[in-house]
C-alpha cells in the first residue's frame, strides 16, 4: 500500500533479520515460569481467588528479596560514600566512617559519582588482592591481574569473549557441567561458540570425574576445537562441594589437554556439611609445583551477590587471571575500556566485603554476629531441605553441602511424561507449572540446568525464611504425593 506514492516503509530489524545467535539463547531462572508468576501475583492483588495467598519465589539466589538483612557494616559504609554529609553523624561508628574517608579519596574528585579506571578503582584491586593472600595462605596475588566487574556473570562473559574464535571445526568449544548455570549455556549461544556437556556424577553426591571429562572432550574434537572448561565450586545448581583432590585432578587435566580453567567461585563462603571444604583452584595450582603454576591459565570469579551478604543488586564482583599471555592481557584491559567502568557503589561494597572488620574494630562484635547469623541459618536450612525431601516417597535429594540450592530427583510416572510431551513441554515443566498455579511455589526445571536422559529435577532456593522454607517444603512434598497419585 503506497501512501502519496511512497511505499510504505518497512521495521528496520525483525525476528527474521535480527542477529540468530541471540534467538539461541534461553536463560531458565527468569525464563517462561518466573513470568507466569508475575502475573500470578498481579492476578492475587487484583483479588483473583487462588489456591494460595502468596506466590513464593524459590526460582533464584536473591537473598534480600527471599528476607535476608543486610549486613549493616556494608550498608553504613556505603551510605557514607554515597552521601559524604553523613560523616558528620556520631550515629555512624568511626571504622566505618574511616573505611569510607579512604575509599572516596581514591574516587575522582572524591565523589562516588566520577568513573573509575576501566578495570576498577585501584586501592580496591590492591585490597581484592590482599582478600586472595589471605585467603590462599600467603600465596601472592598482583592487583594488576585483577578485574572488578558488574558481578561475577560479566567477568565471565568478557573472557570467554576473548576465548572464542573460529568456524566449523575450528570454532571454540567450552566445557561446562551438566546440570549447570545457564549463564553458561546463554552465554555461549550469544556468542556462537560450541557446548560440550560433561556430566556430573549424582549418584556420587555431584563429583566432577575426570574420566568423563575426557569422554566429553574426545567426541567433541572430532567437531569443534575445545579451549576452556567451566567448573563451578560450590555447585549451582547441585550444591556439591569439590575436594581438594578432584580440584587436582582436574587441574592436571587442563594441563595435559591445553584447556584455560575457568573457575566459578562465587558461593565460596557457602559451605555447610560436614567434611566439606572449600579450595580455591589458584591456591590448589600453585600448591601442585612450577610445572602446574608457572603454565596453566586460569581466571577465576567472586561476588558479592552470594556468601554471607546477598548483596545481589549493587552488581559488584572481581576476576582474577593467572598466566594470561600479556599480549592477550592488553587486550582484555582494552575489552573492559568499552564499558567505561563498574558500577562504584559496587566497587565499594566489593572493598567492605573483601576489607571487613577485624577483632578490635568497633563495629567487628556486630559484624562477627551478623555473619554467622546468616552462615548459620543457612546450614540449617540446607540439612532441613535433605532431610524433608528424602522422607518423600518419589524424590530424592543429594546432601546440599554448599551454595544456595537444592537440585532433588524426582520421579515423574509415564502417564505425566506423555501429558507433558502431547502438550508440547519438557515432563518436569509440565511438573513446575502444575506446582505452581496449585500452590503458588516457584521452582526452575531441571531442565533448564541439563539433566541426564530420563531424570527430571528441579532447582529451588534454600533461601527463605525457615517458617516460609518448613511450609514451602511440606507443601511440594505433598504435592508431589498427589501428582504420583494423579498420574498413576
Amino acid at each position: 500500500m503506497a501512501e502519496n506514492g511512497l511505499a510504505r516503509r518497512g521495521r528496520a530489524l525483525t525476528l527474521a533479520s535480527m542477529n540468530p545467535s541471540v534467538k539461541r539463547v534461553e536463560y531458565a531462572v527468569r525464563g517462561p515460569i518466573v513470568a507466569r508468576a508475575v502475573q500470578l501475583e498481579k492476578e492475587l492483588r487484583q483479588g483473583v481467588k487462588k489456591p494460595f495467598t502468596e506466590v513464593i519465589r524459590a526460582n533464584i539466589g536473591d537473598a534480600q528479596a527471599m528476607g535476608q538483612r543486610s549486613i549493616t557494616f556494608f550498608r553504613q559504609v556505603t551510605a557514607l560514600c554515597m552521601y559524604p554529609a553523613l560523616l558528620n553523624d556520631p550515629k555512624f561508628p568511626e571504622d566505618a566512617k574511616r573505611k569510607a574517608q579512604r575509599l572516596l579519596a581514591a574516587c575522582g574528585g572524591q565523589s562516588a559519582g566520577a568513573y573509575t579506571a576501566s578495570p576498577g578503582i585501584e586501592l580496591i584491586r590492591q585490597d581484592v588482592a590482599s582478600f586472595i593472600e589471605r585467603r590462599d595462605g600467603g600465596i601472592p596475588s598482583r592487583p594488576e591481574n585483577i578485574f572488578l566487574s558488574t558481578g561475577a556473570s560479566d567477568a565471565i562473559v568478557t573472557i570467554l569473549k576473548l576465548l572464542v574464535s573460529g568456524e566449523g571445526p575450528t570454532r571454540t568449544g567450552v566445557l561446562i557441567p551438566i546440570p549447570q548455570y545457564p549463564l553458561y549455556s546463554a552465554a555461549l549461544a550469544e556468542l556462537n561458540a560450541v557446548q560440550i556437556d560433561y556430566y556430573l556424577d549424582e549418584q556420587q553426591c555431584w563429583a566432577l570425574d575426570v574420566a568423563e571429562l575426557r569422554r566429553a572432550l574426545r567426541e567433541a574434537r572430532q567437531h569443534c576445537c575445545p579451549r576452556a572448561l567451566c567448573i563451578i565450586n560450590p555447585g549451582n545448581p547441585t550444591g556439591q562441594v569439590q575436594s581438594r583432590q578432584c580440584i587436582e585432578d582436574v587441574i592436571r587435566f587442563a594441563w595435559e589437554e591445553n584447556l584455560f580453567p575457568l573457575a566459578d567461585e562465587v558461593y565460596q563462603e557457602n559451605v555447610y556439611a560436614k567434611g566439606s571444604q572449600f579450595h580455591s583452584f589458584k591456591k590448589v595450582l600453585f600448591e601442585m609445583g612450577p610445572k602446574y603454576s608457572e603454565t596453566v591459565e586460569l581466571a577465576s570469579f567472586h561476588s558479592i551477590s552470594k556468601g554471607f551478604v546477598g548483596e545481589c543488586g549493587f552488581r559488584g564482583g572481581y576476576m582474577e587471571v593467572i598466566n594470561l599471555d600479556a599480549e592477550v592481557q592488553q587486550q582484555l584491559s582494552k575489552l573492559v575500556s568499552v564499558r567505561l567502568c563498574p558500577p562504584v557503589a559496587g566497587q565499594i561494597l566489593l572493598d567492605v566485603v573483601v576489607n571487613r572488620p577485624q577483632p578490635g574494630d568497633p563495629s567487628y562484635q556486630q559484624f562477627n554476629q551478623e555473619k554467622q547469623a546468616v552462615l548459620s541459618d543457612l546450614a540449617t536450612k540446607a540439612q532441613l531441605t535433605e532431610q524433608t525431601f528424602n522422607q518423600a516417597p518419589g524424590i530424592h535429594c543429594n546432601p546440599v553441602q554448599g551454595a544456595m540450592y537444592a537440585f532433588p530427583q524426582i520421579h515423574l510416572p509415564p502417564r505425566a511424561v506423555q501429558e507433558a510431551q502431547a502438550q508440547g513441554q519438557a515432563p518436569d515443566m509440565f511438573f513446575c507449572l502444575k506446582l505452581l498455579e496449585e500452590t503458588g511455589i516457584c521452582v526452575v526445571p531441571g531442565s533448564g540446568f541439563g539433566q541426564k536422559e530420563g531424570t527430571f529435577h528441579f532447582r529451588m532456593t534454600i533461601l527463605p525464611p525457615l517458617e516460609k522454607l518448613q511450609l514451602m517444603l511440606r507443601k511440594l512434598s505433598q504435592f508431589h504425593a498427589r501428582f504420583l497419585q494423579e498420574y498413576s
